[in-house]
């Protein structure tokens, strides 16, 4: 696998977690100890601690030192590798539901043109 294939894979398996997903979101809003982190989880520190493990290895997470504390910060790097990928897909599937709408809008067209269908009746 090529170095970009496996970004992306990491990116994605750290994504999957809901609380990985809580945890960026957080350090969206700013630098955060481990302690902060874990407040709003119903979790001890090492399982954050090891939340924040995955995420680091894919990038999204650094470590800063501020003194004895180490707060965490949000590197978006890796997402915007991801959202690009993901933009093929979308502009894949928005060509596709253009070409859709074209024989949509040619059927509906045709349609148009042709002398309405009389209901068959009873005898």
């Amino acid at each position: 696998m090529n170095r970009q294939a496996d970004r992306l894979d990491a990116t994605f398996t750290a994504l999957a977690d809901p609380t990985r997903r809580a945890i960026l979101a957080r350090l969206a809003l700013g630098d955060a100890s481990v302690r902060e982190l874990s407040g709003p989880f119903e979790m001890t520190q090492p399982a954050i601690s090891k939340h924040l493990k995955v995420l680091e290895r894919a990038g999204l997470v650094s470590r800063g030192r501020d003194a004895q504390k180490r707060p965490r910060r949000l590197d978006a790097t890796p997402l915007a590798e991801a959202n690009e990928w993901l933009e093929r897909y979308r502009r894949f599937w928005e060509q596709s539901f253009e070409r859709l709408d074209a024989v949509l809008d040619e059927m509906k067209a045709q349609a148009g043109r042709r002398p309405p269908k009389r209901p068959k009746r009873r005898q």
